[in-house]
């Protein structure tokens, strides 16, 4: 069985949990705090969306047969013309 190596290291427990929380306020302020979760946040979401637009062209790079930017509600421009007799 193989075994995991994590890419940072260990996961901090509770008592090195609190010393970050605690450098990081002293650092940025109190109030600073949550502008910069809500920042990281929104940045973590732009990246996830970039990833899922990146996966799903490949996707369609894949599969040629499946024609995304064609319109299911365009008709045909010859069938519109009408005949005069």
């Amino acid at each position: 069985m193989t075994q995991l190596i994590p890419l940072f290291g260990p996961i901090p427990g509770g008592m090195e949990m609190m010393v970050i929380l605690l450098i990081a306020v002293l650092l940025f302020g109190a109030n600073k705090i949550p502008k910069l979760a809500r920042s990281t946040g929104e940045a973590m979401g732009e990246f996830k969306k970039g990833r899922q637009e990146i996966e799903d062209e490949l996707d369609e790079m894949k599969d040629p047969d499946v024609e995304p930017d064609a319109d299911p509600t365009a008709t045909d421009a010859n069938a519109n013309v009408e005949t005069e007799s």
